[in-house]
């Protein structure tokens, strides 16, 4: 009787420790997700448009099967828009006469052209669909997202709501906000503290050039007059192949074990001293950073967990909800600007007067 008493207790004992255990690891994941500001939801447009995620889904799918290396560009355009002034859509507004918009200024040079392309013709499909209640900003994480879930990354829900800006950055305002490819981990890590983004985050939005390509302008510096010695010798070299001068305009993965998957293979690099940019291989160089880059090298599913945290903490920087911003009828040019989208309000009114 004693004996089998004591191993009910144990038992009890267990499945008791097994709850709190459980429910501490279920308080903890809850900690660890970033809070929602304040005008946004996770189901925002689930009355408006329900279908909104599916037909953004669908269409890159397409795309991505044709050309995979768009997800990369996709992503960027969200990092660079989100990182300056917020996520407002405010880097798909084109210049006019009057001045440079923030496509112009140094860093989104290189910004691809498809990229703010795709976005405008996923407005137009959801348009079509729902009318105009979705906001570039909106589209433009989504895409994202699904640029890192469909090139094999994790998949994650983002709240929605976002408003588009009715102004965009200056260039120095632009410059001040998109630390260089040569920038060290001290000028990343303070930039972005700014943002409050903390060194873990960093370090996994860096993972983001796991996929994507490199201009040689952007690390030639690495390679002459001399080489970088921190830099792998042979990796150095075949560099050299691609960039044979220091203003060669030739380009090259990011991610030299596998350019096209959203993996942690990107920190495999870096541990190998095989990172592109100065920016990416200074994190394991620097004491503060390294073991950060190491966890995630040995350990893709805390990369993934990490990497979820901090977009979507970068996804609601500064942004604009409720009655605040507007809802571009065109993601390149606000409604004030927008010609047809005056045309089409000036012809309601007419149809409204004739009824009446």
């Amino acid at each position: 009787m004693a004996s089998a008493s004591l191993r009910s207790a144990f038992f009890t004992f267990i499945l008791i420790s097994t709850f709190f255990w459980v429910s501490h690891v279920k308080v903890s994941e809850a900690q660890a997700k970033p809070p929602i500001v304040k005008g946004l939801s996770w189901t925002f447009y689930d009355s408006s448009c329900p279908k909104l995620e599916s037909i953004i889904r669908k269409e890159l799918k397409k795309i991505f099967n044709k050309d995979i290396g768009q997800a990369a560009g996709l992503l960027r355009v969200h990092f660079h828009d989100c990182f300056v002034q917020g996520c407002d859509a405010s880097v798909l507004l084109e210049g006019s006469a009057s001045g440079p918009s923030e496509q112009d200024a140094p860093p989104n040079l290189t910004l691809r052209a498809s990229a703010f392309k795709i976005i405008e013709d996923l407005r137009s499909r959801v348009e079509k669909r729902c009318g105009r209640v979705v906001s570039c900003a909106d589209i433009t994480a989504l895409a994202a997202r699904d640029a890192v879930f469909l090139s094999g990354g994790p998949e994650y829900e983002i709240p929605l709501g976002r408003k588009d800006g009715l102004t965009f950055a200056t260039r120095n305002v632009t410059l001040d906000n998109l630390p260089s490819p040569t920038s060290n981990t001290t000028t990343i890590l303070n930039s972005l503290a700014t943002k409050n983004l903390n060194p873990t985050d960093v370090v996994a939005l860096s993972g983001g050039h796991t996929i994507g390509i490199g201009h040689c302008s952007s690390f030639t510096k690495r390679l002459y007059p001399s080489q970088d010695p921190v830099m792998d010798k042979t990796f150095g070299k075949n560099l050299r192949l691609t960039c044979p001068t220091n203003n060669t305009d030739n380009t090259t993965v990011l991610d030299i074990r596998s350019p096209n998957k959203f993996d942690n293979k990107y920190y495999v690099d870096l541990m190998n001293r095989q990172g592109l940019f100065t920016s990416d291989q200074d994190l394991y160089t620097d004491k503060r950073t390294k073991d950060i880059v190491t966890s995630f090298a040995v350990n893709q599913s805390l990369f993934f967990d990490k990497f979820v945290t901090a977009m979507l903490k970068m996804g609601q920087l500064k942004v604009l909800t409720g009655t605040k911003g507007e809802i571009r009828a065109n993601c390149s040019v606000r409604n004030t600007d927008n010609k047809s989208f005056l045309t089409s309000i000036v012809e309601d009114v007419v149809e409204e007067l004739i009824e009446m």
